[in-house]
């Protein structure tokens, strides 16, 4: 592949934070990405290394700044369509905050047979701190040859909407906010929920032949330990099912099935880890996705979002991992710094988009995008390969304290392709930790669970009596302690 950059360090580009490299997509020989916050979409031609880069004029003047943060890409037939968001022009304040009369949601669409970009849907509420809902999502409906864009970060304008793909008249269908979705035999499957407050709520879904919409519960634990705030990425298809991945585990099932959605502890760790401003791909029939460490943000501990939410934005738990999901296999094939941004399969090889910066609030703005943004070239075979040697730890304050809110139990740790994982726990005080054991088998079992003392001072539990997923409970509180797993 013949590429000028694979690098982007910081450049000019107002906004909060770092954006990245999101849309990430090869289509018709063809491949598109788009770099935030320097609203540049780049178009490649893989076979000569011709690239074209558009700086998103076509909705106002420059300098424009932005792009898309959620990968908002589709293709269909000779035409890639790319969403998202962008300031034109964009306009910074001394005082670290970005004006936003001027920031526009987006629907273009690029034609790869000659190399044209046509602005197909543009809107904005011209305010000065808000700004209508971003798009965060794009699927194409082949029942009605029509687009269906996601919108739920913004303050207007939110919902499902219907986008002619030749007219470019729009038409909302729901007014419910909405980050993601995906289609699944003839239905469409859309989080509902609001990432900032709650997470996802519910999932919606629109029979494409019928037009009738459903609305589902997110479901029980299999573990059958509570679970909070599900802040959630993208959404997948495969096995007839919807996966929704979430802060601290996936939601996956399919009610037309029969089948209720169940809840598969995930990589909880009760801080903003999470399947954040990341997509999914289907690779070899399973789902390639990444759990984020540091996707979004709180800079300044002094912040008016208060000290927990600097706590939980800032403490790194373990690395970004890239995981495969082929039930009931949950496998990590990949381990990245603080985040993934966007994954493409293109030729054999894999596209990891990475970025070592978080988005930042809302008086955390600077004139330039913070981030180091670069590409990975990994092989595919890495899914068939040996998983790499991966550690997670935790103050266990905060498991600790997510008991205050009807939560606790932390983990859900993958195990499959390790031989030798293990947990070491330091503690103030005796207690009794529970070891739940699952795996992701559909329809969702139940998991089984073993309890087990551990001392004050430092405990070694060996994990390789235990198989697929691992999640854990302590009884008592332990506010000083704290837990390491190591996985190789």
């Amino acid at each position: 592949m013949l590429m000028r950059d694979y690098r982007f360090p910081p450049r000019y580009g107002p906004e909060w934070g770092s954006g990245g490299i999101f849309g990430l997509r090869y289509h018709n020989g063809v491949l598109y990405y788009t770099l935030a916050f320097e609203a540049e979409a780049h178009f490649i031609d893989v076979k000569t290394g011709d690239e074209k880069v558009y700086d998103f004029t076509l909705l106002g003047d420059a300098p424009t700044s932005g792009g898309d943060t959620y990968n908002a890409v589709e293709a269909v037939d000779e035409f890639i369509y790319f969403g998202g968001w962008v300031h034109a022009p964009a306009v910074y304040r001394e005082e670290r905050r970005i004006l936003f009369h001027n920031k526009y949601s987006h629907v273009h669409v690029y034609d790869t047979e000659n190399d044209s970009i046509r602005l197909l849907w543009k809107d904005s509420i011209h305010h000065e701190t808000d700004w209508a809902g971003e798009v965060s999502d794009i699927l194409y409906d082949p029942a009605n040859d029509r687009l269906l864009i996601a919108r739920e970060d913004g303050h207007a304008n939110l919902g499902i909407y219907a986008l002619d793909r030749r007219t470019g008249k729009a038409e909302a269908l729901i007014h419910e906010p909405s980050l993601k979705g995906t289609i699944v035999h003839d239905t469409a499957f859309f989080g509902i929920g609001n990432n900032f407050t709650e997470g996802l709520r519910e999932i919606r879904a629109l029979d494409l032949i019928g037009g009738r919409w459903s609305a589902f519960k997110l479901g029980e634990s299999v573990d059958g330990r509570p679970y909070i705030r599900p802040e959630y990425g993208p959404l997948a298809s495969a096995y007839n099912r919807a996966f929704a991945f979430v802060r601290g585990g996936v939601i996956a099932g399919n009610p037309f099935m029969g089948e209720d959605f169940r809840f598969f502890r995930l990589f909880e760790f009760y801080t903003f880890y999470a399947p954040f401003r990341v997509n999914a791909i289907n690779l070899g029939g399973g789902i390639l996705t990444a759990y984020n460490a540091h996707h979004d943000a709180v800079y300044r501990r002094d912040s008016h979002v208060g000290d927990m939410e600097w706590t939980s934005t800032n403490t790194i738990p373990g690395p970004s991992v890239l995981v495969y999901i082929a039930p009931p296999m949950v496998k990590i094939v990949g381990a990245f710094g603080a985040r993934v941004t966007s994954i493409e399969k293109m030729d054999g090889k894999l596209l990891v988009a990475t970025n070592t910066t978080p988005n930042t609030g809302s008086t955390e703005a600077t004139p330039f995008d913070t981030g180091n943004r670069d590409i990975v070239v990994l092989d595919e075979k890495i899914v068939q390969e040996n998983p790499p040697a991966v550690s997670f730890s935790l103050p266990l304050a905060l498991p600790s304290m997510a008991k205050n809110l009807g939560a606790g139990t932390f983990g859900g740790i993958p195990l499959d392709g390790y031989r030798e994982p293990r947990m070491v726990l330091y503690l103030s005080g005796d207690n009794r930790l529970t070891v739940y054991e699952y795996d992701l088998s559909l329809p969702g079992g139940e998991a089984v669970s073993e309890t087990f003392e551990v001392k004050r001072g430092k405990n070694i539990l060996d994990l390789d009596s235990f198989s697929g997923i691992v999640s854990f409970e302590l009884e008592r509180p332990e506010m000083k302690g704290k837990v390491r797993i190591e996985l190789r």
